[in-house]
């Protein structure tokens, strides 16, 4: 298996507690470890993923609407036939191959279309990576009778791919990138003009943070998770690996303006790794946080506090009152409620109030609100 992207059982010891992590591990020498940059292939990834799966894409709801409504259904049928590759496990070469430059979307499909750029072998490999949904090296020398009744169970769309790119890998990617220089023509290049403008200010925003911090800017990064080591960047994912970061293979951040909520990790033997993140990264909740909401509401008795508190402000003696429970002990429920950033509180003389934050109760989803509401 290749050096620097070795499957691993364990996160560090320091870490928070997870079942399984993707861990980048930076020298700390390097020069350009870690770089940014713009690129919008991987952006026009993110929105065919979010027109494919629009259910989970809410922010990207307009832009899934217009596509419907102007885009040729001829093009969105072939843009089905090609989705495996830029479904959650998207494929390694819908993402950046190089470090360096912020090319038109032209220049960054013509380098995918060049064989000297992408060996066949590794669009190949890439590709059945994408389609079984692992980054396994293991996967680039699955033989065709392994790999064709992996995919008949996994789906019919994504057999019928891995049987074209076994077949004749050189006409699919024609095939494939054909269709993408279409869809960026017809539907995409006036989206990239719109959210450009974000994307730049994100990307502006994140190589100055590197210029001051290095490395350690990835500790920003949602799903991270806290740790000792300054060498090592631990992320809560769905599948357990190591990738190393150095010099010649730098660890290249992508903002993304449709991508959000997804957070994705890419590594290929050979490739820069890829972090692709939302622009917005600060509405990118982290692992903790997270865990600190979700332990909050565990408690019945803190649902019944926030009931109290929806509607209207209300102080700590009165809601011991309406609750029949001391004042230590509601204090000890709102301070849980606080630290996890379900209640605003405003003070009047001696008396604090408290009320219950509904966008974050929405964020959580609508469904709880509802419940509070009843």
């Amino acid at each position: 298996m290749a050096n620097g992207d070795r499957p691993h059982k364990t996160v560090a010891a320091n870490a928070v507690t997870c079942l399984v992590a993707v861990t980048l591990i930076v020298d700390p020498a390097a020069t350009g470890a870690v770089t940014v940059r713009r690129s919008p292939l991987a952006e026009l990834c993110a929105c065919l993923h979010s027109v494919e799966e629009a259910a989970h894409h809410p922010f990207s709801a307009g832009w899934v609407a217009r596509v419907h409504a102007s885009v040729d259904p001829g093009l969105l049928a072939r843009a089905a036939t090609f989705a495996p590759l830029w479904s959650a496990f998207r494929a390694r070469y819908m993402l950046p191959l190089t470090a360096t430059g912020s090319r038109t979307i032209e220049s960054e499909l013509a380098e995918l279309a060049e064989l000297a750029a992408l060996p066949i072998d590794d669009f190949t490999a890439m590709t059945v990576q994408a389609l079984i949904g692992k980054n396994s090296t293991e996967l680039m020398t699955l033989a065709a009778a392994e790999l064709m009744p992996r995919l008949r169970l996994i789906s019919s769309s994504r057999l019928a791919i891995g049987m074209r790119v076994r077949g004749d890998p050189v006409g699919f990617r024609a095939e494939l990138v054909d269709f993408l220089a279409a869809f960026a023509a017809d539907a995409f290049a006036e989206e990239w003009a719109q959210v450009r403008s974000i994307i730049d200010r994100a990307a502006a925003d994140r190589d100055r943070d590197i210029r001051r911090r290095g490395p350690q800017t990835l500790t920003d990064l949602p799903t991270h998770l806290p740790g000792d080591d300054p060498t090592r960047f631990v992320f809560d994912k769905l599948y357990a690996a190591t990738a190393e970061v150095d010099g010649q293979r730098p660890c290249v951040l992508v903002p993304t303006a449709h991508g959000r909520p997804h957070f994705v990790i890419k590594h290929f033997p050979g490739y820069p790794v890829v972090v692709q993140y939302s622009a917005n990264v600060a509405t990118a909740p982290s692992v903790e946080s997270i865990r600190r909401t979700l332990a909050a509401l565990l408690d019945p008795t803190r649902l019944q506090v926030c009931y109290a508190i929806l509607r209207t402000p209300v102080a700590t003696a009165e809601l011991a009152t309406q609750l029949r429970m001391t004042r230590p002990q509601v204090s000890r429920h709102l301070r849980s409620l606080r630290e996890a950033g379900l209640v605003h509180t405003h003070r009047n003389g001696a008396a604090v109030y408290y009320q219950l934050d509904i966008e974050a109760i929405e964020r959580i989803g609508p469904e709880l609100l509802s419940v509070l509401y009843r």
